[in-house]
């Protein structure tokens, strides 16, 4: 017997004893049976069918029985062509046919109800993840995770599909048979026939979960040559960058050889398993034929006594031949489900308050960051008493050294943090009180790190307003200077950017990220770094564009050319998470502190 389905999830170091994994499989069982439930009426019909299938499949060795011992005509007996052919044959192949014909309309009655569980879980992982915290994302492995997932969408088929219709069909079959050879014969029959499942059983089970450490050591390889592949090749160009390919392929070929020893061990373990497995079936087949044979030469069964048992016999193991596949396929497919359930759990480190209502007075919004402390960690502070206000309709611009937080004044405006101390409110409301999603409704930002989707131009653009119309994109891209960049490609705004925009130009991916922003036309602004990856000449020009765009609008501006700060109602100048300086661009050159000291260090720079 060939088992298959090697693949697994991964599995850390500490995975937990058996008792406690059996308690695991059926917490997750338990959590996957509500989404069955919606479909209970299929589930109904389809074990219905799945039981009429397997009383048309036992009926099928006690029709043979009856066409073997009805054989005992005499040649030439006109009764043998009326009776056998018109009567039993056509029952024999009507109760083949109807044991594939319930199989199916199991299968298709439960298909709808297997297809829209995996469907419901997997859009409220995905709606999950997209909830999680900045925090969560940033520390997560791409492509381990994206390998969680689609585990767990194909284990939940795979576990409905084994659990259901093979061990539960298999076991309505089991009774049904074992009825039969202790009715019909002496108890014997049944009692080999149990004795052989029982250490059948035992046995697959046990070497199976005696397995499972190579199986998991395999899969956490295999996981981890996944994450070690999708990180290379995301960052493609830094590996180019260093020259650095023979040194990826070196770590990528460590994983694979790891994942191939771990491979052969499980291999090895499986052929231990197969040949036991046999070995038991082949002793309870010789059993039990060897008590039918005894029969039929003492005259207490007939040939087709004998025939029918064998039939069972086969019957019953040509299932139990994929017990071993079918039991490792269970726990896999627990496993990988169990996963998917565990990012489900995640905590949602920054969630809406209970009975948070939308941002309400978005007018002209005034924005106010009141005695702000926060650190990603607490052994780093980031914001230490942070306090200024963006007065509606205004521009407020956030100069300083890198790490002085002024990015994170931006983060945490868009709440993809909470801040430990103080209050961020806008339009007088503080924004842990009013849902996540009205506050980014409420605000658009252009970031110093931008990251398209791998679409067309098009798409990336119609981003800040899925709803937009092409010529509103177009308007869009007219204002952030990019339109005649697009029209100039050869398939304009259908050229696809490549993944994460890596075919557009630093430049370009920013006009791209500021034509979007200007899409969205939200009453709150954020300029991070905005045209920093342009050029002068064009700089100039977007500045213009953007300062139009800011107009009446409530702007937090973040740059380091200072240049592009001077007309802002009001510059802050940070350091080490500290407002030191504040004022017009010209009360701060009057002061001569640290602002008269950048902007003095710029200028020489800028005429050198």
């Amino acid at each position: 017997m060939r088992q298959r389905g090697e693949s697994g999830p991964p599995h850390s170091p500490s995975s937990p004893p058996s008792e406690q994994r059996s308690r695991t499989d059926w917490l997750t069982l338990q959590r996957l049976l509500p989404y069955l439930w919606q479909y209970k009426w299929r589930v109904v019909a389809a074990i219905a069918f799945m039981v009429a299938a397997k009383l048309a499949n036992v009926g099928v060795p006690l029709l043979l029985k009856t066409l073997v011992d009805a054989m005992s005509f005499k040649p030439g007996d006109p009764a043998a062509m009326l009776v056998v052919p018109v009567g039993l044959l056509v029952a024999y192949g009507a109760l083949r046919l109807s044991t594939s014909v319930f199989n199916e309309l199991r299968e298709l009655v439960f298909a709808k109800a297997t297809q829209g569980a995996a469907r419901s879980i997997a859009l409220q992982t995905f709606e999950h993840l997209h909830a999680l915290s900045l925090r969560f994302h940033l520390e997560r492995q791409t492509g381990g995770m994206t390998r969680d997932i689609e585990r767990g969408v194909r284990g939940i088929e795979s576990l409905i599909s084994f659990s259901l219709f093979n061990v539960f069909a298999t076991l309505i079959e089991v009774v049904l048979v074992l009825s039969v050879l202790a009715v019909k014969f002496d108890a014997w029959f049944a009692w080999i026939t149990l004795t052989a499942l029982v250490l059948y059983i035992a046995y697959t089970v046990l070497v199976t979960e005696w397995r499972t450490k190579f199986r998991r050591e395999a899969n956490e390889f295999d996981s981890a040559a996944h994450t070690k592949a999708v990180d290379s090749l995301l960052n493609y160009e830094t590996v180019k960058y260093f020259n650095n390919e023979g040194f990826e392929a070196r770590r990528y070929d460590e994983s694979l050889e790891r994942l191939r020893r771990a491979r052969l061990k499980s291999q090895t373990t499986l052929s231990m398993l197969n040949a036991g497995q046999q070995l038991i079936i082949a002793v309870g087949l010789v059993a039990m034929l060897w008590r039918a044979t005894q029969g039929v030469v003492d005259g207490r069964l007939t040939l087709g006594d004998l025939v029918m048992i064998n039939a069972f016999m086969i019957q019953l193991y040509i299932p139990l031949n994929f017990l071993g596949v079918i039991y490792r396929e269970i726990k896999q497919s627990l496993t990988d489900l169990d996963k998917m359930f565990v990012l489900m759990d995640k905590e949602r480190e920054v969630a809406d308050a209970p009975g948070a209502q939308p941002l309400q007075g978005l007018a002209q919004p005034t924005v106010r960051f009141e005695d702000v402390h926060f650190a990603y960690d607490p052994a780093r502070p980031i914001l230490q008493g942070v306090s200024f206000e963006i007065p509606a309709g205004k521009t407020v611009a956030v100069v300083g050294p890198s790490g002085s937080g002024k990015s994170t004044l931006a983060r945490l405006l868009f709440r993809f943090y909470d801040i430990q101390q103080g209050r961020i409110t806008i339009a007088g409301q503080e924004i842990r009180s009013v849902t996540q999603a009205s506050v980014r409704q409420a605000i658009g930002i252009v970031p110093q790190d931008t990251v398209l989707f791998n679409d067309t131009v098009a798409y990336n653009i119609a981003y800040g307003r899925t709803g937009a119309t092409q010529q509103e994109v177009e308007a869009a891209a007219r204002a952030a200077r990019i339109h005649d960049f697009i029209a100039a490609t050869p398939k304009g705004y259908a050229t696809m950017v490549g993944e994460r925009g890596l075919k557009l130009s630093g430049g370009e991916k920013q006009r791209v990220a500021i034509a979007r922003t200007l899409l969205k036309n939200p009453p709150i602004l954020i300029f991070d770094e905005a045209t920093s990856a342009l050029d002068s000449a064009n700089e100039r020009a977007i500045q213009a564009e953007l300062q139009s765009a800011a107009q009446n609008k409530t702007t937090l501006l973040i740059a380091h050319r200072l240049s592009t700060v001077v007309d802002a109602h009001e510059i802050l100048v940070m350091d080490a998470g500290r407002i030191i300086e504040r004022g017009t661009h010209a009360q701060l050159l009057a002061q001569g502190g640290r602002y008269a000291n950048m902007w003095a260090l710029q200028q020489s720079d800028g005429a050198a």
